[in-house]
């Protein structure tokens, strides 16, 4: 079943079973989705809905930390329940662990001497993760591998 199909058929589900939040979040989601259906002027790929849902989910996490700065744990709670909903649609999340191998690759292949070259880095790690990790993460544990390496800031 596609991705797009499970979240119609989740839809559906929320409203027989009457969850709220649930439903709400469900049809946020399917119209982020419409709306860059439009903007593509063709029906999406599978990689374009996994990239919808990591752009929500990424919001909610921003949304998350900020409502916690301005001490709103009842909006922070809220916007956790809508991305544990939203986070479900997403591959299987790498753990630091996993990464780590991929990190050394990719620092390796790109010929990385230190912080200065997280772009290069980045460049390569992204399209074999997209989706399957936080990119906020990711750029932290190159930062830190990167740093071990030395150079220049």
């Amino acid at each position: 079943m596609a991705l797009s199909e499970r979240i119609d058929a989740d839809i559906k589900e929320a409203m027989k079973s009457g969850q709220k939040l649930r439903l709400e979040t469900l049809r946020m989601l399917k119209s982020a989705l419409k709306y860059k259906q439009i903007e593509a002027g063709a029906q999406l790929a599978e990689d374009d809905v996994i990239a919808v849902v990591g752009t929500l989910c990424k919001q909610r996490r921003d949304s998350i930390e900020q409502f916690r700065k301005a001490g709103r744990e009842d909006l922070a709670k809220k916007e956790e329940d809508e991305l544990g909903i939203l986070a479900a649609y997403l591959p299987k999340q790498l753990t630091a662990e996993e990464l780590a191998p991929m990190i050394d690759e990719a620092i390796k292949n790109s010929g990385a001497a230190g912080p200065q070259d997280l772009g290069k880095v980045m460049k390569l790690i992204m399209p074999k993760v997209k989706g399957a990790v936080d990119g906020k993460l990711l750029n932290e544990k190159i930062r830190e591998k990167l740093a071990s390496l030395g150079g220049p800031k």
